[in-house]
C-alpha cells in the first residue's frame, strides 16, 4: 500500500523540487491541493490528518500552524521550515551527524538550515573527536545562490543582472545560528557572514582556521578525522586533499545536487587552514535533505530519487 504523503507549501521553491525528485515513486501517493485550496485552513487540516507524512514547505509562522493543525493525528512531520530546529520534541533531520535510526524512529523531523548543513558536517565531528575546541570563535565565510532566498530574492536578482554579491544578515543575528552552535557542541555562536552571488543554486561554507593561534589538532588529523567519518556514507563526499577545483565553485548552470562535497586545505608551513563545503543550497540544503529524511522515515533506502 502505498504510503500518503503532504506536502503543504508544494507551489514554493522546495515544495517543486521535492515533487521533481518524487516523479514516478510508486511508493507515495501524492495528497494534492488545488490553488483555491492551498491557503484553505479547513482544507490544510484535512489534508494533514490523512497523510501518513507531511512535509511542510512554508514559512516559519505557517509551518507552526500547520503543525497545530495536525494535532491529534498520528502523521509524521518533516519541518523544511527553521521554526523547530532547536525545539524540544523535534528530531533534527542530518541522519550523518544525529544517527539514522533516531530519524527512522521519529515522529517530528525538522531538517536542517543550508548553511548549517555545511557547517555542522564540517565542524560536529571534529569537535566530538576533541581536535576542535568547542571554545574558540570561529568564523563562516559562505556565498549561496539567489535561490534560497525565495521569490523576492529570486526576483530581484533575474530583473537585475548588474548584482554581483550581494551580502546579508549584517547584524549577526542569523536564525541558523542557534542550530549551529546548539549541534556543533559550541559555547560561542561563530561570526557568520553569508552572501548571494548571481547563480541560481549552489553554496561554498568556508571556515578559516588560524591553527598556530588556537588550541587544535595539525590540519592532516583534521582531514583524517573527516574522511573517516564520512566513509560510510553515500551522500557526503570528504576529499583526500583540497578537492577537485569543479567542487570549489559554484557554476551558474549547476544541475541539482542532493550531495555534498567536504575538503580541508592548509598552508605550507600548516598554521593555517580551510574547512570547506560544496552543496546545492535546494539539494543537501533543503529539498534533497527532506526526501534522504522521507526515506530513512519509511524504511527505504536513504538515496533513492537523489541526485547525487
Amino acid at each position: 500500500m502505498a504510503i500518503r504523503l503532504f506536502i503543504d507549501g508544494a507551489a514554493g521553491t522546495t515544495g517543486l523540487e521535492i515533487r521533481e525528485r518524487l516523479q514516478g515513486r510508486s511508493e507515495f501517493e501524492l495528497i494534492l491541493l488545488d490553488d483555491a485550496q492551498r491557503k484553505d485552513e479547513a482544507a490544510r487540516r484535512e489534508a494533514l490528518h490523512a497523510a501518513d507524512i507531511a512535509i511542510l514547505c512554508l514559512p516559519d509562522e505557517a509551518a507552526k500552524e500547520a503543525v497545530k493543525l495536525a494535532e491529534g493525528s498520528g502523521t509524521r512531520i518533516i519541518d523544511a521550515s527553521s521554526a523547530h530546529r532547536v525545539a524540544e520534541g523535534w528530531t533534527y533531520g542530518f541522519p550523518e551527524l544525529i544517527g539514522h535510526d533516531r530519524i527512522a524512529n521519529a515522529r517530528l523531523v525538522s531538517n536542517p538550515g543550508c548553511y548549517p548543513t555545511g557547517f555542522l558536517a564540517l565542524v560536529a565531528p571534529l569537535v566530538r573527536a576533541g581536535l576542535l575546541p568547542a571554545d574558540f570563535p570561529y568564523t563562516v565565510n559562505a556565498v549561496s545562490g539567489y535561490s534560497g532566498g525565495g521569490n523576492a530574492l529570486i526576483e530581484t536578482f533575474e530583473a537585475d543582472p548588474d548584482i554581483a554579491y550581494q551580502a546579508y544578515g549584517i547584524y549577526m543575528d542569523h536564525k541558523h545560528l542557534p542550530e549551529m552552535r546548539k549541534y556543533a557542541s559550541l559555547l560561542h555562536s561563530p561570526v557568520f557572514s553569508p552572501a548571494v552571488v548571481p547563480a541560481f543554486r549552489g553554496m561554498v561554507v568556508d571556515i578559516p582556521l588560524p591553527l598556530a593561534a588556537m588550541v587544535a589538532a595539525p590540519a592532516d588529523q583534521l582531514r583524517a578525522c573527516i574522511m573517516d567519518f564520512y566513509a560510510s556514507h553515500e551522500v557526503i563526499n570528504a576529499w583526500p586533499e583540497t578537492g577537485r577545483r569543479k567542487h570549489q565553485r559554484i557554476a551558474r548552470s549547476m544541475a541539482p545536487f542532493d550531495g555534498m562535497h567536504l575538503w580541508v586545505s592548509t598552508n605550507q608551513d600548516g598554521t593555517q587552514a580551510r574547512l570547506m563545503a560544496m552543496l546545492d543550497n535546494l539539494g543537501k540544503g533543503a529539498s534533497g535533505a527532506a526526501i534522504q529524511n522521507l526515506n530513512i522515515m519509511c524504511g527505504l533506502p536513504e538515496t533513492t530519487g537523489l541526485r547525487l
